[in-house]
């Protein structure tokens, strides 16, 4: 029962290692017809040049703010892990110096991919520093009186090494006393490891504040559907693209996602009432919980003395994602506009810089007022306005067309471009929330599934031949959304079709070509690369995170257990399993039947198939893929009274997921 091996703990923190292309024969007709990425076609040129008369970009004050108060940055730019694997490269993103977008970017991207490349450590204001660039997030540094406070420390615990010690080598070594997690996202606790240990935290000398239900959110978003999101995430970073103007070149809110050690400690104080203030080592703090917002436990921070805002992922350089692509449970828009509302009739007028924990700060009281009300608003307007529209009878992709473009003047405010979200995904994400998947048309109540879809649709249209030709007819007249629409059809009902594999490749490239958002761009990218190159395997973990693994509760756990029950094998079966977890005193009475795998606490079966005892410790080696079962067993570290098969047959029913299943291509039968 290898759980960390299948993939659970891997997408749970959402951190993407390296990938090697590992292709089947049969999922490439000819792998020595593999072509490389195209040129910017002439349509794609012309719509990425009409960008510079859309957008200000004469207006330079981003790149002032993203560079004022800058200190050092680091010697050399590739951080790497104590294996010597390299976790963070900023040099790999050094073709973005030139001050002219290429044709293969969007001109606004490369402005946000130019800003985002702003590295090393930043004086803020007084006791404030920021170490920006090392990771996908910030870290911010607040000197108290005899030591450190530390506000999320980045996502690798490599990355927030070299980033406290960059910041050591340029001010006073005073030791961390506090870290602070702004809220549940692993980018914004995962290094903490490398800023401080659990034992400065079991002795006292640090302590971690967080908002209350940190703990149960920062381990529980991606478990369940874990394997889908992490494969998904692959798309939404660009993981396995190459760094470069034909691949990728930035993630909307900072270059990506750092590949090293993650971590967690959890909280010793947890923040629980909606305005709290602390005054933490000679610095106040009044802390204001946002939960439902970016993150289900978030939290904001007023620092009076300072007269400084950190807004946590609240509001940031881009609109942000009401529904991530990799896929999580959707946010709420009318919510996260509410607490930007409050947090701007409470600080607005007394904030004379706002930090986020991505991008560069804000300086001076208008222009911090004016960015909170103008993201207030575009999340209201997103959601108001979707609503107003699925009222009148609207679908998802009507809606989507008729908000291409927020209102003016907001529509040109760079902080709500469409780097990281977008309109078109936002909206929908609304529409989802409140409606539901289904658009209220009983044709598609019930549509046929992918594959047969397609073969029926090429057959109707008079075949695999004349749909191609009439498709690159389209693609030559830059109309490139319906090419890669119609080759999908073309791919799904014949995989071996190189042709239409590289059709669609192709339009999916110039769309990724021209795509302002980051995020978008690699999806469109990274479908390419798999249409034509195949699709790229992830190495199963040998080892995870030993403290993601052992912060997961038993029911959590169970949970697991119960998505990867394959109903087919356990199709007659029963089975009722005791429990005993003696160093938690808890017990659980699992049942399998009617092929569910359920459970009750605090209970036990008056006569089970069997009974196992064991401490949580043995349940976290299990699932870390560190121990296996019956090794577990022989050295008496589970013990299973009763049937001894039990446990075997119920580990037997259980599926692995495979790490790279297809997406551009059909899922392979079972």
């Amino acid at each position: 029962m290898p759980i960390a091996r299948n993939g659970l703990i891997h997408a749970a923190v959402v951190m993407l290692v390296g990938c090697a292309v590992n292709a089947s024969a049969g999922d490439i007709a000819d792998k020595a017809a593999v072509t490389r990425p195209q040129p910017a076609a002439a349509a794609t040129v012309a719509s990425n040049r009409a960008w510079l008369a859309q957008l200000p970009f004469s207006d330079r004050q981003d790149f002032e703010d993203a560079r004022r108060g800058f200190i050092a940055d680091l010697d050399e730019p590739a951080i790497r892990a104590a294996d010597g694997h390299i976790v963070w490269d900023r040099g790999a993103y050094a073709f973005e110096a030139a001050d002219t977008a290429p044709d293969t970017v969007n001109p606004s991207l490369w402005r946000q991919a130019q800003l985002d490349n702003a590295s090393g450590l930043f004086r803020v204001g007084e006791r404030m520093y920021q170490v920006r660039g090392l990771d996908l997030s910030n870290m911010t540094i607040v000197e108290g009186d005899t030591g450190l406070i530390i506000i999320d420390p980045l996502l690798s615990a490599e990355t927030a090494k070299a980033a406290l010690e960059l910041y050591w080598r340029h001010r006073p070594k005073k030791p961390v006393t506090t870290v602070i997690y702004t809220h549940s996202h692993v980018d914004h606790f995962g290094g903490v490891k490398g800023v401080i240990s659990q034992a400065d935290v079991d002795a006292g000398r640090v302590r971690v504040t967080a908002p209350e239900g940190f703990m149960e959110e920062a381990v529980s978003e991606n478990v369940l559907a874990g394997n889908a999101m992490s494969r998904r995430a692959q798309y939404m970073y660009g993981a396995l693209l190459p760094k470069s103007a034909q691949g990728q070149v930035d993630a909307g809110l900072g270059k990506g996602l750092s590949r090293g050690t993650v971590t967690l400690i959890a909280p010793t104080d947890s923040i629980a009432k909606p305005i709290e203030t602390r005054r933490i080592d000679g610095v106040d703090i009044e802390f204001q919980l946002t939960p439902g917002t970016e993150a289900p436990a978030e939290m904001n921070m007023y620092f009076p003395q300072l007269h400084a805002l950190c807004i946590a992922e609240n509001a940031v350089h881009t609109q942000h994602n009401l529904l991530t692509l990799r896929g999580a449970k959707v946010r709420d828009a009318k919510q996260w506009s509410s607490y930007l509302g409050a947090t701007l009739a409470r600080y607005g007028d007394k904030t004379d810089v706002m930090i986020g924990q991505h991008h560069w700060p804000t300086w001076g009281r208008e222009r911090v007022g004016r960015m909170l009300a103008d993201q207030r608003d575009m999340y209201a307007y997103l959601n108001d306005q979707t609503l107003r529209l699925l009222n009148q009878g609207y679908t998802p992709m009507d809606i989507a067309e008729k908000l291409a473009r927020l209102p003016e003047p907001l529509a040109r405010q760079w902080y709500a471009r469409d780097y990281y979200g977008s309109i078109s995904h936002n909206v929908r994400a609304v529409y989802q929330r409140y409606l539901g998947f289904y658009d209220g048309n009983p044709a598609n109540l019930n549509p046929l599934a992918p594959v047969e879809t397609a073969k029926k649709t090429i057959a109707w249209m008079g075949g695999a031949d004349a749909v191609l030709k009439r498709a690159r007819e389209a693609y030559a007249q830059g109309d490139y959304r319906w090419v890669a629409q119609i080759g999908n059809q073309l791919v799904f009902a014949d995989p071996g079709n190189r042709a239409a594999r590289e059709l669609q490749a192709d339009a999916l490239e110039q769309l990724g070509y021209a795509s302002e958002n980051s995020t978008w761009r690699n999806a469109y990218l990274t479908g390419a690369q798999e249409l034509r190159g195949g699709v790229a395997s992830m190495p199963r973990q040998g080892t995870a995170s030993a403290d993601i693994v052992g912060a997961l509760t038993v029911p959590m756990f169970f949970d697991y257990l119960a998505v990867r029950l394959n109903a087919d094998r356990a199709a007659g079966k029963t089975m009722a399993i005791n429990w005993d977890f003696t160093d938690l005193h808890e017990k659980y009475a699992m049942t399998l039947e009617n092929s569910a795998l359920t459970y009750l606490p605090n209970s036990f079966h008056p006569q089970p198939s069997a009974s196992v005892t064991l401490e949580r410790a043995t349940l976290t080696r299990i699932a870390a893929g560190l121990l296996k079962p019956a090794d577990a067993i022989k050295s008496g570290a589970l013990r299973v009274t009763g049937d001894p098969a039990t446990l075997g047959a119920l580990f037997g029913m259980l599926d692995s997921f495979a790490p790279s299943f297809n997406i551009v291509t059909p899922v392979a039968a079972p």
